[in-house]
């Protein structure tokens, strides 16, 4: 009932960005040759998506969040975010509290995609 059941990353460089969230997430990525634009399906352990081509220009940086964000759940933030930032990802706003919830922080893609990742912690303050 009006849940997120799909996502979709738009990237001007499908493989490259492929590569990068399969080595941080462990994601799986089948190629859709049937689909009339470079498009790739995502496999998760919950919601699944997929990353296609970019169909426009890449928006500059200062423009922020031009789409739907998703946060993928992961066991260690800080682990996480070393694998983003040592993969060409950037910061896009720093590790925070959800207090009583959860450590969250958002990301850019090398396509700079916005991208959200937390780690549940009740202690979190």
């Amino acid at each position: 009932m009006n849940t997120v059941a799909y996502f979709e990353i738009q990237s001007s460089d499908p493989a490259r960005d492929v590569a990068f969230y399969k080595a941080i997430f462990g994601w799986t990525f089948t190629r859709e040759h049937q689909i009339p634009i470079e498009y790739y399906r995502i496999a998760t352990n919950g919601i699944q998506g997929a990353i296609l081509k970019r169909p426009a220009k890449i928006p500059p940086p200062e423009c922020g969040t031009n789409a739907f964000t998703c946060s993928i759940q992961v066991d260690n933030f800080d682990s996480t975010s070393g694998k983003i930032l040592e993969l060409g990802g950037q910061v896009a706003l720093p590790k925070f509290a959800v207090p009583g919830r959860c450590w969250q922080g958002y990301f850019m893609d090398p396509d700079n995609n916005v991208f959200g990742i937390f780690e549940v912690d009740e202690n979190a303050f």
